[in-house]
């Protein structure tokens, strides 16, 4: 027999619980929004899954402007720069100099934490290990979803507004009808094979590396933990690799007339992250939203995926607070058009930064050629660096 649903009564339904849904829940119930989150994985799985953050100024001040922990301004490593290093030689971006702005490195899943803690703090609804399962009248004025939480019990969300905060996998974009979407995408012929080691920094910041080799990320983590990647096959197999091969990749790509040396020690993580381009339009249907990955995705080069999402939340929270409090859905019908002004110039900037310093598999000799030049035109101008260093620190939210 059939199970009968057990009915929750919302304003507004958020499918997903990662950093994206949970803000967008905190800044709601701040403003005496009664909202639920409902996310597919176990606290403990998101807290422990490694995920590198840049975090921009806005992002920063929206985690501690509205009273979710300062432990971002505590444990976060504010960076005022980023050194551009090809044929061998580093050249520095001073963000402060430049755009008078700097990025936070905070990784993910510590954003996360913060932001579970908090909900937990001001008691919000927050449900994980739900499975949802079907969603329903998005084009009414109450839209509906059906979840099973870990004990197979199943209910039915009735809401006003159903957001989709799940993921690059998500389910609440897949049941948006084919006849009023369409999406654009890039696949990339290469990955970024990354790891975790226990040693201290190499760089005071992060060092962008373009080599015959291919591309380089030297990122820092805290003073004892340092994350770093190189271009890969996106069928790299990880454990093919020993420590000491890693490290020789890693040298060889950095190696320069300055003889910079990598600081080593011992790896305890490595992963291959694998880079698309995506984009969802609308970020919309009826009473039901995107934000975050489940609209859009982006490599990793521009360090925009985290920042475009709280981007999102904050246009959708200010267009939702109006219409709870106005009756008006005029912000709400302007969301998608207004939140995908920013994904299209994140677009371009992360496909730019890559391919401006990714090396092409089976590089044409012309188009390697023509990165560097592009890389040399950056760093020997001042608008060419401000450029850059606008676009990587953020551009104002909306």
């Amino acid at each position: 027999m059939a199970q009968t649903p057990r009915i929750i009564k919302t304003k507004v339904g958020i499918i997903g619980g990662g950093p994206a849904g949970l803000m967008l829940s905190h800044l709601l119930s701040k403003s005496g929004i009664d909202n639920l989150v409902v996310e597919m994985r176990d606290h403990e799985t998101i807290r422990n899954t490694h995920r590198a953050g840049i975090l921009e100024a806005q992002a920063v001040k929206m985690l501690t402007e509205s009273g979710v922990d300062g432990r971002v301004l505590t444990d976060g490593d504010e960076h005022a720069g980023i050194d551009l290093r090809f044929n061998g030689e580093s050249h520095p971006l001073d963000f402060r100099d430049l755009v008078d702005a700097t990025v936070t490195l905070y990784a993910q899943n510590e954003v996360f934490v913060d932001l579970a803690a908090a909900r937990q703090r001001d008691g919000g609804d927050v449900r994980y290990n739900c499975e949802v399962t079907e969603i329903m009248d998005m084009e009414t004025s109450t839209p509906k979803f059906r979840f099973t939480d870990a004990e197979g019990t199943l209910f039915e969300v009735h809401a006003d507004v159903i957001v989709g905060a799940d993921g690059s996998r998500s389910f609440a974009r897949r049941q948006m009808p084919d006849t009023v979407r369409k999406d654009f995408k890039v696949a990339y012929p290469f990955a970024w094979f990354g790891i975790l080691t226990e040693a201290p920094k190499s760089s005071p910041e992060l060092i962008y590396a373009n080599s015959p080799h291919g591309f380089a990320l030297i990122s820092q983590r805290s003073e004892t933990v340092q994350r770093m990647y190189f271009q890969c096959d996106p069928n790299e197999d990880v454990n093919a690799w020993s420590d000491d091969q890693i490290w020789s990749e890693l040298q060889k790509r950095v190696d320069g007339p300055d003889n910079f040396q990598l600081k080593t020690g011992k790896i305890f993580d490595k992963t291959v992250l694998g880079f698309r381009s995506f984009v969802r339009e609308p970020l919309s249907h009826g009473r039901m939203f995107l934000i975050g990955d489940a609209g859009h995705t982006v490599p990793p080069t521009g360090a925009k995926g985290l920042n475009l999402a709280f981007a999102d939340v904050k246009v959708l929270f200010e267009a939702l607070d109006s219409f709870f409090s106005t009756g008006s859905d005029k912000l709400l019908g302007g969301y998608s058009d207004l939140a995908l002004k920013r994904v299209w110039k994140a677009q371009n900037f992360s496909y730019w930064m890559t391919s401006m310093l990714h090396t092409p598999v089976n590089a044409d000799p012309f188009m390697a050629k023509r990165a560097l030049g592009e890389l040399e035109t950056v760093t020997s101008s001042r608008y060419g660096q401000q450029y850059l260093a606008e676009s990587y620190t953020g551009w104002p939210h909306s």
